[in-house]
């Protein structure tokens, strides 16, 4: 039987699959900024702005009315796993925290029982272009988890395990692993609450470097998974005797090992595998719970108590220019990089 199950193409967002909720993808090539961090007036025209998902010029404004970003918005009953590869992310939220991070920092925020956070791209460079590259993954909590107190912690580059593999003929694949592990290279501990937090339910987490006309094998996983590789970037894989253009969801067999195959450019993808919840999902916007009720039971909340409201002055809340990376806790506590 093949290893490969279906073969897709990429769409926005990207289709997951349970445990996973969805995957969005943000390449924005945002201009130089203002001396706000903001953008200028010139680059605002013809946008609609508060609901800019159009990629004019290469880069949205998205629901930022003078900076890129998402200002505040409440969550409930899931979990964000944001990996940055290239830019500046600002976080706020509800529960005071805040944080910047950039280029190979990861952000894991368990929303639980109820958060509102900001998460803006403040435009640092007055004189050149201000590169965004992330991924935004939501995954799924099951319903003994959903109402856990919110809770995030920073994955810093320095310390996100990375995984080399040196082919036959000397070609380089780099994995980077967010979560889960390969050939013994475990990720840090994810949040408590997360589903990723238990080993049995085998998630990964992983972006994939492959040199050109490099070889790499995904190790096999639990039978029970679900698994699937995005490839977002380079020209065309081979798998299984498939020739695989760029832009594609692979979804695999997880308990088989999958050799691939890389064509004459780099490759880049981003792989996503685990035991599925199995639960009825019933999501509304930025709320996801297991049924109706539930979903009525939490507008009705949120509507009267704003999830602890919000207390930063702006709605789009961007740190000093001269911050660097840093995670600012509810409880006080500071990491500063």
């Amino acid at each position: 039987m093949s290893k490969i199950k279906t073969i897709k193409p990429l769409g926005f967002p990207w289709q997951t699959q349970d445990p996973f909720l969805f995957c969005a993808y943000h390449m924005d090539y945002f201009p130089e900024g203002n001396p706000q961090m903001g953008a200028k007036p010139e680059h605002l025209r013809g946008r609609n702005i508060g609901q800019d998902f159009q990629g004019k010029d290469g880069w949205s404004m998205y629901h930022g009315q003078s900076m890129p970003g998402f200002p505040f918005h409440p969550h409930r009953g899931f979990e964000t796993i944001t990996i940055n590869k290239q830019g500046v992310v600002d976080h706020t939220d509800s529960l005071g925290a805040a944080g910047r991070f950039m280029a190979g920092d990861v952000q894991w925020m368990t929303a639980g029982r109820g958060v509102q956070h900001s998460e803006m791209f403040p435009l640092l460079h007055e004189d050149k272009e201000n590169t965004l590259e992330i991924f935004q993954i939501w995954l799924n909590l099951p319903r003994v988890s959903k109402l856990v107190e919110p809770h995030f912690k920073m994955l810093w580059k320095e310390d996100i395990p990375v995984h080399t593999h040196t082919d036959e003929n000397g070609k380089i694949t780099q994995v980077d692993i967010v979560a889960g592990s390969i050939e013994g290279t475990k990720a840090l501990e994810p949040t408590p609450d997360s589903w990723a937090a238990n080993p049995d339910n085998a998630v990964g987490v992983y972006t994939v470097k492959m040199e050109a006309n490099s070889t790499w094998t995904l190790p096999a996983t639990l039978s029970a998974a679900n698994r699937s590789i995005f490839f977002y970037q380079g020209d065309s894989i081979g798998i299984e005797g498939k020739q695989i253009g760029v832009k594609s969801i692979v979804e695999a067999k997880a308990d088989e090992d999958i050799i691939i195959k890389n064509g004459d450019k780099e490759a880049y993808f981003l792989i996503l595998e685990g035991k599925p919840i199995g639960e009825p999902v019933v999501q509304h916007g930025p709320f996801v719970m297991n049924t109706v009720e539930e979903i009525q039971q939490t507008m009705r909340e949120y509507g009267r108590t704003q999830f602890g409201g919000w207390p930063w002055q702006a709605r789009e809340v961007a740190h000093p220019r001269d911050k660097g990376r840093f995670a600012l806790h509810a409880d006080g506590s500071e990491e500063v990089k």
